[in-house]
């Protein structure tokens, strides 16, 4: 299996790979690790992408990486149809100076040879991953192409796709932050609905706020600090300066969504928020960014993991990502008593 991730943190996805799932790790380099054996990529945090069971294609040439390249597509389709869409992902680090730039003219060659060969197919090509995250074990199946340098490539048919993407900004959004609580909707595989309860905790300066309100629901947002841009004075979102670990919903009420993207120590933030929102049914699903950068991120990992920590005993069914928008951080989604 080759799995991407962010670049610079693949260090920290072969540790979860090698410590929390016994795989041994062949080799790494700038956003990808090699492993070679079956890891089960869903409970993976650090892996944006996973290819299964990879071929190693090589070539001093775009024309020969091309050639290369399609044959081996075209040999794995003997006795399969293809009559919908389907992926065709090219990809590699883009630490790499002009890799890009190969990437992009070994794949426009090996398109004008498939188009030669199998035009009805090549014609059904998307240049995209597909949205959503892979479920129940299974895989998007097409072409999936990752160089690890220019002359050395790896080409898999199928991938398990782990729900990272790039989201587009809003101009009202009042930070940066909008985007994470965008891809996480992505990550669950649901947003909020018209009509529907948000508890924001350290709501400023709104971002989040901000993503549900203009999809209808309605906010309760938590913070000493002053809300900006599209979430300033607007009308789905009541602003309550209070501190967000004391604050807990009246008795007898349920939110349906908690957001919670503070910065403290994510232990902090476990015992004195997560356990007692999960614990106590204070609310049916949730958004939580926990930061990593001053604790050991794969033991953390282990204990979100671990069967007494709050998100295995009150909403098993929880997913923990590193985004593409987030840093040092992990993005956990669920439902409570979820499986």
């Amino acid at each position: 299996m080759l799995l991407t991730c962010q670049a610079g943190f693949e260090v920290l996805l072969a540790r979860e790979l090698a410590e929390l799932h016994g795989a041994i790790v062949a080799e790494k380099g700038p956003g990808w690790v090699r492993v070679d054996q079956p890891v089960a990529t869903e409970s993976l945090a650090f892996a944006q992408l996973t290819l299964g069971a990879p071929v190693e294609v090589r070539g001093d040439s775009v024309n020969a990486l091309a050639a290369r390249i399609a044959d081996q597509f075209l040999g794995s389709l003997r006795g399969e149809r293809i009559d919908a869409a389907w992926p065709s992902v090219w990809l590699g680090p883009q630490k790499l100076v002009g890799l890009g730039r190969r990437i992009s003219a070994v794949e426009a060659a090996c398109g004008e040879l498939l188009k030669k060969k199998l035009s009805r197919v090549a014609k059904l090509a998307v240049a995209d991953v597909p949205r959503g995250v892979s479920t129940g074990g299974g895989a998007a199946r097409g072409l999936w192409v990752f160089f690890v340098d220019f002359g050395r490539v790896f080409v898999a048919r199928e991938a398990f796709v782990h729900g990272q993407r790039r989201m587009a900004d809003d101009e009202l959004a009042p930070s940066r932050s909008y985007l994470k609580v965008e891809e996480a909707y992505i990550i669950l595989g649901r947003e909020p609905q018209p009509g529907e309860t948000i508890c924001d905790l350290g709501a400023a300066p709104g971002g989040w706020s901000y993503s549900a309100a203009k999809r209808r629901a309605r906010v309760v947002a938590i913070d000493n600090g002053p809300l900006k841009g599209g979430a300033l004075g607007h009308p789905a979102i009541e602003h309550l300066t209070e501190d967000a670990f004391r604050f807990s919903p009246r008795t007898g009420e349920t939110f349906d969504w908690l957001f919670c993207d503070l910065l403290e120590e994510p232990h902090h933030v476990i015992q004195h928020i997560v356990a007692p929102w999960l614990g106590r049914g204070w609310c049916r699903r949730f958004v939580i960014n926990l930061k990593f950068g001053r604790v050991d991120a794969v033991a953390l990992l282990r204990e979100l993991r671990a069967p007494d920590s709050p998100f295995a005993q009150h909403a098993p069914g929880t997913r923990i990502r590193q985004l593409y928008h987030d840093r040092e951080e992990f993005t956990v989604v669920g439902e409570v008593g979820a499986r």
